[in-house]
């Protein structure tokens, strides 16, 4: 299969691959998410509410509390309220999903995954498990990529075993550069390998990859693809990728970096997709998919995605 460049201005090839491929992307999404949007509210209200024991311990100790102590209580639980408050948004609502057992839904893996499945395979080669995934090990020219700064955290939550860390899975997570070309497949960028890692997930779950924020073309919304194998040990084996599915950024945060320099063209693509047309996250807008993201594009971002399986 012959890899060819886009245009800034056009979509990736292969995007659109026809009713077939559709077809069975739809189906093998959402299987288990029959409930609508006030599911959703109530499951991630169930998840923050706090427990009546804890309300009840928190009336006793005010009863024996002087009333200076009572209002400096009042003050500080009215302080915690709006900040629970404020995380009550669709990226909060997406980790407590998570936390509630809901499954990380699958997507396509998209045109230039890497992984042996359409061309290359970057996972054969002894460099890919890293954290900092900005340059290309074993050569390629292209360097280090630059952006706006970005941290990544993936927890693997194991549903069948209460949501619990999935300790010792491998997480390969890949993207595009600031101007929303790939490694490995775009032209001028066939033997680098930047922007494409692998982190194995420590006692909690959690792998961390050191990047940049994403670009955007047209017919995406900026995202960041990655798959969940059991083991570094079945890295890449036939059968063994537990999860393949992207994190979606969060619109504030997309719309702050491409008002830097050097996102020019991704400032152009950005506002031609949505996240309610976007080919992926589309159905459901993200929900839950969409990164818990804090930071600012001079200090750098972190976003976080509790993954389960």
């Amino acid at each position: 299969m012959t890899n060819t460049a886009p245009d800034s201005g056009q979509p990736h090839p292969d995007h659109d691959r026809g009713l077939e491929f559709d077809l069975k992307t739809m189906l093998s999404r959402r299987k288990a998410m029959g409930f609508g949007l006030a599911g959703v509210a109530t499951a991630a209200l169930a998840a923050c509410a706090p427990s009546t024991t804890a309300n009840s311990a928190a009336t006793s100790s005010s009863s024996t509390a002087s009333a200076s102590d009572a209002a400096q209580a009042a003050a500080s639980l009215s302080s915690s309220s709006s900040s629970a408050s404020t995380s009550a948004n669709a990226s909060g609502t997406t980790r407590a999903i998570a936390e509630c057992g809901v499954e990380t839904p699958d997507e396509t893996e998209g045109p230039y995954p890497a992984d042996g499945s359409n061309g290359p395979n970057v996972l054969e080669e002894s460099g890919i498990v890293r954290e900092d995934i900005r340059g290309s090990f074993g050569g390629g020219d292209a360097g280090v990529q630059e952006g706006v700064p970005l941290t990544l955290t993936l927890t693997i939550l194991d549903n069948a075993n209460g949501c619990t860390p999935y300790k010792g899975a491998a997480v390969y997570a890949w993207h595009c550069n600031k101007d929303g070309k790939y490694s490995m497949y775009d032209a001028g960028f066939q033997d680098d390998n930047f922007l494409r890692g692998v982190q194995e997930a420590d006692e909690n779950g959690q792998v961390t990859f050191t990047t940049i924020f994403p670009g955007a073309y047209k017919g995406r919304w900026p995202h960041i693809h990655f798959e969940v194998f059991d083991s570094l040990n079945n890295l890449g084996s036939t059968g063994q990728i537990l999860k393949v599915s992207q994190v979606a950024m969060t619109d504030a945060s997309c719309r702050a970096v491409y008002e830097t320099s050097g996102y020019e063209s991704s400032a152009q693509n950005f506002p031609s997709t949505t996240l309610k047309s976007d080919n992926v996250f589309g159905d459901d807008g993200g929900v839950y998919q969409l990164a818990a993201t804090s930071g600012d594009p001079t200090s750098g971002y972190q976003a976080s995605l509790n993954v389960t399986l």
